[in-house]
């Protein structure tokens, strides 16, 4: 079959998130032979990017991308910021279209490179999915936070906006986003908490529960490697991984490290809010910034690690960063926000807090308890083999293409799962 992924980031031009799914998904595709291509809106990473880097991204084959530049630059994305429609990409978008003809046309993180506007424009015959991987359908910032730092409680979105240096978005205000969603053939979110939020905030259609996945070539850490004398050698530390914004809540992590002078906090990332986390962790030996990191280097960071910690702000639709945790053998210590509490129930992998005392707490545990450490490390890394696993994902997602009309032998697979597992959780 041949899959077209719509979406406003990805590969050399991303930030991690979704476009870290709609790589694997891609991936995933094109190891089992179908043809995949990407779209997405290089004018729009350029206009938000910042002092964030251009990362090295190289597509597999079978996996061709393609990165639109409009004669309008910087000013088309704003152009769908503002009105909800594609604007000078769609000539470029449905000539690609044109071309290459898909079967499945699957929409991600529209809000920059055509919005709800994109949903509504001519797929001929293919099936139309969409991921919602944040809450951006509800949410003009994308996840839940008012701009006087505080989590989402009631819909004031143009006062948000305006505060946060954006124009308000009048066609929210319009049917606009509905009628775009009822072109679809299935809406997916990542997480059964992601799904009753957007229920709550007024999605009024079915909305299906599809768990991310690690890759099955992903480098697992099988075996822990960790000696009750290396143990002792070693120096214990903390990471922390993400792009460093001020959601992310790691300034609550670097305020406890005061209490763990036996302990380090290893920060890796990028994002506008590093100058602040840097300033605040001044004269504190045990708190060290990694920068970017990937591959490699990224999972020793979490394998030699003594937990994850996770203390978004906001809530998470999933987080990509827990599985890959899992994956090295590393539980994760969570907030109590969004998926993370429902991911932690699933698999048995890491801790959940409520508070700043919450969070001290588990982390001490974790510092005190390497046995802790370890058992529910091998129970989240347990838990990537038996429930987040590529197979089990693409059996679901060829399975939904099939029963919506799409030309594929897949098995006809029922509604379970993980996304039963985590619903019971």
């Amino acid at each position: 079959m041949k899959f077209c992924m719509l979406t406003s980031f990805f590969g050399a031009h991303s930030f991690g998130g979704d476009s870290a799914y709609v790589d694997r998904l891609s991936r995933a595709l094109a190891r089992r032979g179908h043809e995949v291509h990407v779209i997405y809106c290089q004018d729009a990473f350029e206009l938000v990017r910042g002092s964030f880097p251009v990362r090295d991204y190289t597509p597999p084959e079978g996996v061709q991308v393609h990165g639109l530049k409009s004669w309008a630059g910087p000013l088309s994305p704003l152009w769908t910021q503002q009105s909800g429609m594609p604007g000078p990409k769609w000539p470029m978008i449905q000539e690609l279209i044109q071309r290459i003809e898909p079967d499945v046309v699957h929409f991600h993180n529209l809000s920059l490179i055509g919005g709800p506007g994109l949903l509504m424009k001519d797929y001929g015959k293919a099936v139309r999915l969409m991921s919602a991987h944040e809450h951006w359908l509800v949410c003009p910032m994308h996840v839940l936070w008012r701009s006087d730092d505080q989590l989402c409680d009631e819909s004031r979105c143009n006062r948000c906006s305006i505060a946060s240096g954006r124009p308000p978005q009048l066609w929210r205000h319009t049917g606009f986003m509905e009628r775009g969603l009822a072109k679809l053939d299935r809406l997916i979110v990542p997480s059964k908490t992601s799904a009753e939020e957007h229920r709550r905030r007024g999605i009024d259609r079915a909305i299906d529960v599809l768990p991310y996945f690690l890759p099955q070539d992903w480098p697992f850490a099988y075996r822990l490697e960790r000696s009750e004398e290396r143990l002792k050698s070693e120096r214990p530390y903390f990471a922390c991984v993400g792009r460093l914004e001020k959601i992310k809540g790691f300034q609550q992590v670097i305020g406890l490290m005061e209490k763990f002078p036996e302990a380090d906090l290893r920060i890796a990332g990028h994002g506008g809010f590093l100058d602040h986390l840097k300033k605040q962790a001044e004269g504190m030996l045990n708190v060290r910034f990694e920068g970017m990191l990937e591959g490699d280097a990224l999972r020793s960071l979490m394998k030699n690690s003594r937990a994850m910690v996770v203390p978004s702000l906001v809530p998470e639709t999933f987080g990509y960063v827990v599985l890959e945790s899992f994956a090295q053998g590393r539980p994760v210590i969570g907030r109590n926000l969004g998926a993370l509490p429902e991911i932690v129930a699933a698999s048995g992998g890491g801790l959940i807090f409520d508070d700043i005392e919450g969070l001290e707490n588990a982390m001490r545990r974790y510092l005190m308890d390497p046995a802790l450490t370890d058992r529910h490390g091998r129970t989240g890394r347990e838990s990537i083999e038996s429930q987040f696993d590529e197979e089990r994902h693409l059996k679901q997602y060829l399975g939904w293409i099939e029963r919506s009309g799409g030309p594929i032998n897949a098995p006809m697979v029922s509604n379970s799962g993980l996304s039963e597992k985590i619903q019971a959780a």
